[in-house]
């Protein structure tokens, strides 16, 4: 019988990526919701190649009409490649329909990661990582301690040292201070390594990216932020690695390439063969470095946003997309977003994690301090 998928964010990075991966086995998958941001012209000319596949344009109608598509449809699998907060009802709406989500939208796990995954739990559906590093981590505790996330008693887990979370740098990564104080909007943009979204490139480049996932590998792994470390790795091709208690570092290595993550999502729990292309060791060097948090301070308020739990990441995510969305109209430097993070999350983040409405209410609060501060 086939999968019937839904894929959000059909037009950007992630989804590209999965319609291709879907359109290499038509005959184990079925397209059955397709949606967009904007780009209508994309969108109908996908409709064409989709003809069974309802079609949301979120432009026109928000998330209402896309919400009640995936109630309606109740996909076997969601991909959820739409990004930013905006990403975060069709992940619970997925889960609560019934459909295990394949997710690539990180401020899912950073905003209500326990009610997500409370939600899954009840729901007996599943919540795989399309995150190329919580892919890679995903997959490595399955090997390695027979983990399932969803498990109250996880064996093996007593294993795990440390989850160490790979990240590339961003094109600033031996920037200087003084040098970030003058990058542009389209300095912050040329990534070295990664084709994506405007949005997640700045994150990128700020490392909040690599924020957002410290916070998120807590969640989804159960860990401690004590174990959930970072590393500089400019080419991208270590996606993750644990250490167990053994001293020995295990980690997941595949060309930077987000079909390879979107693979596995949608063939899980089974490993299946694929035509994308395998890594070629010839002429291969790879670097590791420390990261540096004095000049990627967005790494620290996301260490001390999940230290204090509760809303408080919901609040980082909040603070840091308006930051990013003002810096991208040129309306502040781009050393001013940890300025405003940081500000925003000097107040009281103290909430009902496990309340939709109080943490859409955060998300609003954390907002308006940004535009304030702003």
């Amino acid at each position: 019988m086939k999968k019937r998928v839904a894929v959000l964010g059909a037009t950007g990075s992630i989804g590209k990526s999965s319609l291709d991966i879907i359109s290499r086995d038509t005959g184990n998958f079925e397209v059955v919701l397709l949606c967009a941001k904007s780009g209508r012209s994309k969108l109908e000319e996908l409709s064409r190649q989709y003809p069974s596949a309802v079609c949301v344009l979120t432009e026109d109608s928000g998330n209402e009409k896309l919400l009640s598509a995936i109630t309606e449809i109740k996909p076997d699998i969601t991909i959820n490649g739409i990004a930013g907060a905006k990403g975060l009802e069709p992940s619970l709406a997925a889960i609560n329909a019934g459909s295990h989500l394949a997710l690539a939208n990180k401020e899912t796990i950073v905003m209500a990661g326990k009610l997500a995954m409370r939600s899954a739990k009840e729901k007996n559906v599943k919540i795989i990582p399309v995150d190329s590093e919580h892919s890679a981590i995903f997959h490595l505790l399955k090997v390695h301690t027979q983990e399932d996330i969803y498990r109250e008693v996880q064996t093996g887990k007593e294993s795990i040292k440390e989850i160490i979370l790979t990240a590339s740098g961003g094109p600033f990564r031996n920037y200087s201070l003084r040098e970030m104080e003058k990058v542009t909007a389209e300095d912050a943009l040329s990534h070295p390594t990664w084709n994506m979204g405007k949005k997640i490139t700045v994150d990128s480049a700020s490392m909040a990216n690599k924020g957002l996932e410290i916070i998120e590998a807590c969640v989804l792994f159960n860990m401690p932020c004590e174990k959930v470390k970072v590393v500089i790795h400019p080419q991208s091709i270590v996606h993750s690695m644990i250490l167990l208690s053994n001293g020995v570092i295990y980690a997941q290595m595949s060309k930077p390439d987000m079909r390879h993550p979107v693979h596995d999502a949608v063939y899980w729990p089974v490993t299946t063969p694929s035509s994308l292309e395998p890594l070629n060791f010839d002429s291969l060097t790879l670097d590791f470095s420390k990261p540096d948090f004095d000049r990627f301070p967005m790494l620290g308020l996301a260490v001390e946003a999940a230290k204090k739990g509760e809303l408080y990441p919901c609040a980082y995510n909040a603070a840091n997309e308006t930051a990013v969305s003002a810096f991208l109209e040129q309306k502040i430097g781009f050393l001013d977003i940890p300025r405003i993070t940081e500000s925003v999350l000097q107040s009281d983040w103290s909430g009902d994690y496990l309340n939709l409405k109080a943490i859409l209410n955060a998300d609003s609060q954390a907002r308006q301090k940004a535009d304030d501060f702003i």
